[in-house]
């Protein structure tokens, strides 16, 4: 069904990447809905320039699909709630299936009471904690998004993982422009930029990992058996993802730490129980829409005409980068890294495609 090929160099326009991608998610079975909405959460991380979390990662979903660790009819819903909160079993569905109820859910109590927390259990990964948080901005809402992980990054003075790469995900509405978007692990990186170096014979930053030893390395093949990620910023990467795991695992009482699954190491016939927490403020319950507008107006100006160090053109805000890339994406196609092309062969062969 596909109008392009992965070999060579060609670029992908986003649409198209987007239909393979919710064809081959159909093809195993996902309802229409659900594959809609995550193809479109890994396409826009293409388009960003974020093929760690893109369609890269659909090969290993359509196998926990089809091996049923991921349930193909998986329904989140609500099991306790309140007029500004709720808990959500994920019943085992996609990541992203159970990250937009969720997600939807909270921006729906945010209209209600101004501020809401939904937190997510037993749901598979997320991938890219930022489309959520970009989901609650689009209404006009700031959004917040924390997830957790199978341990993976070090503590300070660690010889071994303590905590998963939990990602922190914010976004800002700004009136007539794109949002503020911040979506980072609370590691020093995500453990794919660790793979994905690997497999373009680049050599990892001594920054990047701890070894068994507990000091720093630059031999990526530890990872992830015998080496850590190291936390973002030391202790200070420490203390977010620690949050993290609290406000997604710990408060909704779904999987912690070790509880959690490799979603991409353990049988396809494995859950991988991750959880996520979801935060929506409604602006406008609590400030006057004019006076937002024109303090985000001077806030985002005051930072554009700060001054520049030399070989930089301007001082650019959380996300505009990615913004810009998706701009030209939509232009011009996604140029996609050849890593990522031989992981959408597979994932055809395996839909069948």
């Amino acid at each position: 069904m596909s109008k392009f090929t992965f070999e060579g160099l060609l670029p992908v326009h986003p649409s198209d990447l987007e239909a393979f991608t919710h064809s081959a998610l159909e093809r195993v079975g996902l309802g229409s809905r659900d594959a809609a909405t995550t193809a479109e959460a890994l396409t826009l991380a293409d388009a960003m320039g974020v093929h760690t979390h893109g369609t890269k990662l659909l090969a290993g979903y359509l196998r926990k699909l089809q091996g049923g660790g991921y349930r193909i009819h998986g329904a989140p819903q609500a099991i306790r709630q309140g007029p500004g909160w709720a808990v959500v079993d994920g019943d085992s569905a996609l990541g992203q299936v159970g990250s937009t109820f969720a997600m939807n859910l909270a921006i729906a109590k945010a209209r209600n009471v101004g501020v809401s927390y939904v937190g997510l259990k037993n749901t598979g990964h997320i991938g890219a904690a930022g489309f959520y948080a970009y989901m609650a901005a689009r209404e006009g809402f700031f959004g917040m998004v924390v997830g957790n992980d199978i341990p993976s990054v070090a503590a300070p003075g660690s010889c071994g993982p303590v905590l998963g790469s939990n990602p922190l995900a914010w976004a800002a509405p700004i009136p007539g422009g794109d949002p503020i978007l911040l979506d980072m692990a609370t590691a020093a990186v995500a453990g794919g930029k660790v793979y994905a170096a690997l497999q373009r014979g680049e050599t990892i930053p001594p920054t990047w990992l701890i070894g068994p030893d507990g000091l720093p390395t630059t031999d990526g093949t530890l990872y992830p058996q015998q080496a850590s990620l190291a936390p973002m910023a030391g202790h200070k990467g420490y203390g977010l993802g620690l949050f993290a795991e609290l406000l997604s695992a710990v408060l909704p009482g779904g999987a912690i730490t070790w509880q959690v699954g490799s979603w991409m190491f353990d049988p396809p016939s494995s859950p991988s129980l991750h959880n996520a927490g979801f935060m929506v403020v409604d602006i406008e319950a609590i400030a006057d829409p004019v006076e937002y507008r024109n303090g985000i107006a001077r806030l985002v100006a005051e930072i554009s005409r700060a001054t520049p160090a030399e070989g930089v053109d301007r001082v650019l805000l959380p996300g505009e980068r990615e913004w810009a890339n998706r701009n030209r994406s939509l232009a011009e196609g996604i140029f996609l890294p050849a890593d990522v092309r031989e992981k959408l062969v597979e994932a055809a062969q395996l839909a069948g495609i």
